[in-house]
């Protein structure tokens, strides 16, 4: 059996569906070992968002004290727990030492220590549906779709932390001539068609050269030099890697403006099946990997049936297996990355154990893949 530290996440958006912070939900059988794993997790730190750190049904203690987070991190307080003494004397030391804290299970009622500051207060919306006296910013939890949400910033939630926001949707059976487009280009590339008619197909929507090289020459992808247009980019990372670049395209291709949340999640699972991918396929699958979870949520991030996307597309058979019966090779990773986004980690830890990875590695995957998602720019 699969033992130790097991991270799970979730985003925490704004009133407008944009991600504002990172959740991490940390599973562990006391402080002291979710410590140990948080600070093995130090070097793949999410950086450009807060972080929020939950620890699930444990109680934080001063087995905390000797730790220093990273310093866009925020230590959640469970609301339960302020009855104790002890814990009220622990948000106050926690105050001394500068770390930033939020309130978790807030009920009204609630008694925050006087003098300390709460940055955020998270509610359960099923159990708290008006959160006006909350001690910090109130955000909603256990939405059940977007129009929850909706119904929760009426009611004066400033956000929600959670995945409220891929339930829910109606996907059509027809795809968007602007979708359409991109898949053409795509299938260009797929087919080593000339780089004069994919420069072509490309030039025809003007924001989507511009998205291509912000996309390439972002942090996370860690090049050298810049590239400055389509035949640089062919010349230094050849068809094969470009393919899984020109897939961002079609993934950032919804005009939502609540769509960049989605974007994220999409990336992050495609980067995590990617890293862990390593351990079992040759490095010529790992962008397959990649795409296989980035198209994964094509249909929430284009409003058509997965099924409708994939049929126009040149794709390898094992991404389609995966995205359509949840079945062949690039199967099991998917679900794994998937169940990451569980608040509670048993899938995660079940899906960790049948593929016979540790817990470090999964854990550390998570982390690398939400802090290169957060570094591309969807807007």
């Amino acid at each position: 059996m699969s033992t130790g530290v097991l991270i799970t996440r979730e985003p925490i958006v704004n009133q407008q569906r944009a991600i504002t912070a990172n959740r991490i939900i940390v599973h562990a059988a006391n402080i002291t070992q979710a410590v140990q794993a948080l600070e093995a997790l130090r070097p793949h730190w999410p950086a450009v968002h807060p972080v929020f750190i939950s620890f699930g049904r444990l109680v934080p203690s001063s087995d905390l004290l000797g730790w220093a987070p990273p310093e866009n991190t925020l230590i959640e307080i469970p609301a339960p727990a302020l009855q104790y003494t002890q814990i009220q004397e622990l948000v106050g030391r926690f105050a001394e030492a500068g770390t930033p804290l939020a309130l978790s299970w807030y009920q009204p009622g609630t008694a925050w220590p006087e003098g300390i500051d709460c940055r955020f207060a998270l509610a359960d919306i099923n159990k708290v549906p008006n959160p006006h006296n909350a001690p910090g910013l109130p955000l909603a939890w256990g939405l059940a779709d977007v129009p929850a949400f909706e119904r929760a910033v009426t009611s004066g939630y400033t956000g929600a932390a959670g995945w409220f926001f891929l339930k829910g949707v109606t996907p059509s059976k027809q795809l968007a001539p602007s979708h359409a487009q991109i898949v053409h280009l795509l299938n260009l590339v797929r087919n080593d068609s000339d780089i004069s008619e994919i420069e072509t197909a490309l030039k025809r929507d003007v924001s989507l050269p511009y998205k291509l090289l912000r996309y390439i020459n972002s942090a996370g992808f860690g090049l050298m030099v810049e590239v400055q247009s389509f035949r640089h980019a062919v010349t230094i990372l050849g068809r094969d890697r470009l393919n899984k670049w020109l897939s961002l395209l079609l993934v950032s291709a919804s005009n939502d403006p609540a769509a960049p949340a989605v974007m994220q999640a999409a990336i992050a699972r495609g980067r995590m099946m990617e890293i862990l991918g390593e351990q079992f396929f040759d490095k010529n699958q790992l962008d397959n990997l990649f795409i296989t979870g980035a198209f994964s949520l094509l249909d929430v991030l284009l409003g058509s049936e997965i099924g409708v996307v994939l049929e126009q597309m040149t794709l390898p058979e094992p991404i389609h297996e995966a995205l359509l019966q949840g079945e062949g090779l690039y199967a099991p990773l998917l679900k794994l990355a998937i169940a990451s986004e569980g608040f509670m980690p048993d899938q995660l830890r079940a899906q960790t154990e049948s593929l016979g990875l540790t817990v470090q590695q999964v854990s550390a995957a998570l982390l690398q893949a939400v802090a290169f998602a957060d570094t591309l720019s969807f807007g």
